[in-house]
């Protein structure tokens, strides 16, 4: 469970820090026979910071809870 609890610590961080991405899509916007227009179009994906600290929090609690011991 600590690794766990570390892992989801680090990915929150990450995901605080870095709030989003974009990345790029070609899309035909002409094609009469042979020819053809390709248009790159751009794409944001957001998330906000508290995700992020959210994230954090969850692998800061697994980490301070005792893992129950198996009979």
């Amino acid at each position: 469970m600590k690794k766990t609890g570390v892992a989801l610590i680090i990915v929150g961080l990450l995901l605080a820090i870095i709030t989003g991405f974009s990345f790029f899509t070609k899309k035909k916007v002409v094609e009469i026979g042979k020819l053809e227009v390709i248009k790159d179009e751009k794409h944001r994906v957001n998330w906000p910071p508290y995700v992020g600290i959210g994230i954090m929090i969850v692998g800061g609690i697994i980490l301070l809870v005792p893992a129950k011991a198996k009979p």
